[in-house]
């Protein structure tokens, strides 16, 4: 099957993370949201796993026949209107693995946004879960990268309304990449 490669060179990669989470850390310095303006220096820099290739792979997405409607419940108590799009399968470590994705409701499909949880949720990383966001392809392969998994803008100012992941993607194994909970 064709679909995105796996990354080649494991020290451009961890590079490459590495300047993309600098580049975050200096949007969330200078940039007045998501975090304010009081707590830059209690939650800068933010906190990461190493990066690890190992925690990318390729997946497929499989589409539903029609997108159905989710009120997925956020931080903030409201319910977010979500479509289900389908369900990215893939191969974790050598565990299949499975997670639903979403656009908001009547949103074309430019994003596909997937909320998860995992084992290291509410300990390492966020009590709330962690996000992708994954660009569709042509081809219905993609590329589920945890190293970029990231937290929802609620970690570092309550006043966001940010969605839980659903049942369906709480992973029952520990995501030991992306960044972790926010503070000190």
């Amino acid at each position: 099957t064709s679909g995105p490669p796996a990354p080649v060179d494991p020290q451009a990669y961890v590079k490459q993370e590495a300047e993309r989470r600098a580049f975050k850390d200096k949007s969330f310095r200078e940039d007045p949201e998501p975090i304010p303006r009081d707590k830059v220096d209690v939650l800068l820099p933010l906190r990461y796993y190493a990066p690890d290739p190992s925690y990318a792979a390729p997946a497929e997405l499989k589409l539903a026949n029609q997108r159905p409607v989710f009120e997925m419940p956020t931080s903030t108590g409201k319910l977010r209107r979500m479509e289900r799009v389908g369900v990215l399968e893939f191969s974790l470590k050598g565990q299949p693995m499975s997670l639903a994705a979403f656009v908001e409701e009547g949103q074309p499909l430019e994003l596909l946004f997937v909320p998860f949880a995992d084992l290291t949720t509410g300990k390492d990383t966020y009590p709330a879960g962690r996000y992708l966001e994954i660009r569709p392809t042509s081809t219905g392969f993609y590329n589920i990268d945890f190293n970029t998994a990231f937290n929802p803008t609620c970690a570092y100012n309550a006043a966001y309304d940010c969605p839980f992941p659903p049942p369906s993607n709480r992973l029952k194994v520990e995501i030991l990449a992306g960044e972790k909970a926010p503070g000190a």
